[in-house]
């Protein structure tokens, strides 16, 4: 079994460690460092569950491997917040009622963060786009979409301010 080490910046943290060069970020993350926000759904790149933020982009972390994260810039649900401020996103989640059992939300959240960053002010259509390649069981998706609407129209209020 062939080791690596890597360093890269995990939630705004330095982190080297020794991994194996087949474990994948998302085990990485979950196992190694502790961060279970990250959730493991289909393994297959499909639901969505594992999406964390990877240099701003959102990136399936089971389909990555840890060692190709080496030097990159890592944000998972649980470095979101700032202090004890949920981000826009998730406020908004929590205050339009956007989950239910919560497996799928970290992924959403940040596909929808993702989405903001580069898109401001998307459409719904937009929105609906951006969401799409995450699955959700327990919501019909409306107050989710909702959520982002919300959080988007927050956070251009935030920059005009």
């Amino acid at each position: 079994m062939q080791r690596v080490t890597i360093s890269l910046t995990v939630n705004g943290q330095p982190v080297s460690a020794e991994v194996d060069a087949r474990m994948t970020l998302a085990d990485f993350l979950r196992d190694q460092l502790g961060l279970t926000g990250t959730k493991l759904g289909c393994e297959h790149g499909v639901c969505g569950s594992c999406t964390v933020l990877w240099d701003g982009a959102a990136v399936r972390s089971c389909l990555a491997l840890a060692a190709q994260a080496d030097g990159a810039t890592i944000t998972t649900i649980e470095g979101l917040a700032t202090d004890s401020t949920m981000h826009p996103v998730q406020r908004a989640f929590w205050e339009e009622h956007a989950l239910q059992c919560g497996f799928c939300t970290p992924g959403m959240v940040l596909t929808a963060v993702a989405l903001l960053q580069e898109n401001p002010a998307p459409s719904e259509a937009e929105i609906r786009e951006a969401l799409s390649g995450n699955l959700c069981r327990c919501t019909g998706y409306q107050n989710i979409v909702r959520a982002v609407q919300i959080a988007a129209e927050r956070m251009q209020s935030d920059r005009g301010s």
